[in-house]
């Protein structure tokens, strides 16, 4: 089992590739997002991205990042095998993550820390927030015109006209596909954009009008809702959050 621990740069992609095991990416300052053919994540200092074996993904890095990853034997996985998944990371299981891609570990010392990592991860809490990828070309369509200008509110109304198709029809597509509606989904987008934004450094009123919210407060109110701290502090610890263990 390997344990790695990466700098990388603003900006950075990571080509598509796949693993023969099991792999969990934390990052402990900065945020990555993590593109599969299931949908996109953002892995942050609140959440990590668990990724089956052979599961085709690729990377991009927004601010200075640090990446943790840990692999996982295909025959103990302690989440599951089917498709990605983003956990919760609380304090605990963060230092576990981090301690664990010291360098200059012994094998006693990484079998220990493992141990508990696994004990910690059947635990964990698994979180929604992921951008999936839409298979009809009509879907696909409507979510790249709204992804392209997230500032402007594009009403489901506008969005089947420029579909071609119905209100009804396209609201069944996002629930077919998505397991959701518009509005939620395009909540999704935008937090997801916005942990983007704020960890490249725009201030929070930037990625509020940026990110199509009408006003400041009501993006602080929506961002805290999902993601359980304020923008604020989450851009604080985004920029400047490093490896504590």
């Amino acid at each position: 089992m390997s344990h790695n621990r990466h700098e990388h740069l603003p900006g950075q992609h990571i080509a598509r590739h796949r693993h023969d095991q099991h792999q969990m990416l934390y990052v402990s300052a900065g945020v990555l997002a993590v593109r599969t053919d299931h949908g996109a994540w953002v892995a942050g200092a609140r959440r990590a991205v668990w990724t089956p074996a052979h599961t085709w993904h690729e990377h991009r890095v927004y601010g200075h990042t640090t990446v943790h990853t840990l692999d996982f034997p295909t025959e103990s996985a302690p989440l599951s095998d089917d498709r990605p998944t983003v956990i919760a990371v609380p304090p605990l299981l963060r230092e576990l993550l981090i301690a664990s891609t010291e360098p200059g570990l012994t094998a006693p010392e990484l079998g220990r820390l493992r141990a508990v990592i696994n004990d910690r991860l059947r635990r964990a809490d698994v979180t929604p927030l992921q951008l999936p990828r839409a298979r009809d070309a009509r879907l696909v369509h409507v979510c790249r015109l709204v992804l392209d200008d997230l500032s402007r509110p594009r009403t489901v109304a506008w969005l089947a006209r420029e579909a071609g198709i119905s209100e009804r029809h396209l609201g069944r597509l996002f629930r077919d596909e998505f397991k959701s509606t518009y509005p939620q989904w395009r909540t999704s987008a935008r937090v997801f954009q916005a942990m983007i934004d704020l960890t490249s450094g725009a201030t929070v009123t930037e990625t509020a009008h940026r990110c199509g919210w009408s006003t400041t407060s009501a993006f602080v109110d929506v961002f805290t809702r999902v993601m359980g701290q304020t923008p604020g502090t989450y851009r604080s610890r985004g920029t400047d959050d490093g490896p504590t263990a």
